[in-house]
């Protein structure tokens, strides 16, 4: 673990240097339920906040089943003026896609005790959007069907995408890297020692081999409604 902490700014120096146009790969590694068990996408329930961390043991990711094909393509931008495209979601139905959860705005992400964003099927008094990415804290807006753009509040980019391998034999996921704009080490600094007490001093640990995924509700106590 020492030596895959270590190889963190290895990682986030190429990353940058590849700039945020590119795709960056990191570890491969499959989806598996609370079990151990491969997690199928045909099982993934259509709607559901699910979490997993990617690419780093401390950074958290949603995955979510939108129940539809999403568009083919999307064209985006980073705070930075940079461009990339996004490919539309994969799995079974078309409709399976995952994000960083760490808000584009002011980091805001799930911890085990609270989460200020997630995933709202309907519209509510805080949006008059329905099938978003909605962050409370400022009420940041992303569309998971378009890239993760942003749809409204004052995020400055799209959520950034985790790249996804769809083994459509076995039916199963892999995480395999991130699309847009990463804010990685932003986030590490921010939150340094609460990620040390939430993680054991593994945050910055490597993710390689499997992602454990499992809803929301399961992960964190509660779950801010706005």
């Amino acid at each position: 673990m020492a030596g895959a902490a270590a190889a963190l700014p290895q990682l986030l120096s190429e990353a940058l240097a590849q700039g945020d146009a590119e795709p960056r790969r990191y570890g491969r590694a499959r989806l598996v339920g609370p079990d151990g068990a491969p997690l199928k996408s045909k099982a993934i329930p259509v709607g559901q906040n699910l979490i997993f961390h990617y690419p780093f043991a401390g950074t958290p990711c949603f995955l979510l089943d939108l129940g539809r094909p999403t568009r083919p393509r999307a064209r985006l931008r980073t705070t930075a003026a940079r461009a990339y495209e996004w490919h539309g979601g994969t799995g079974a139905s078309g409709g399976v896609v995952a994000y960083s959860a760490i808000c584009a705005h002011k980091l805001t992400y799930p911890t085990r005790e609270i989460s200020f964003i997630s995933y709202r099927a309907e519209k509510t008094p805080g949006s008059r959007f329905a099938r978003v990415i909605h962050c409370c804290s400022e009420h940041s807006q992303y569309d998971p069907a378009d890239g993760g753009r942003v749809l409204a509040g004052p995020a400055p980019q799209p959520l950034a995408a985790i790249l996804l391998d769809y083994d459509r034999a076995a039916d199963e996921l892999y995480a395999v890297g991130t699309l847009g704009g990463e804010m990685f080490a932003d986030f590490f600094a921010k939150y340094a020692l609460r990620l040390a007490l939430e993680h054991g001093g593994r945050a910055h640990a490597a993710v390689e081999g499997a992602c454990e995924v499992k809803p929301l509700g399961d992960y964190c106590r509660q779950q801010v409604k706005c």
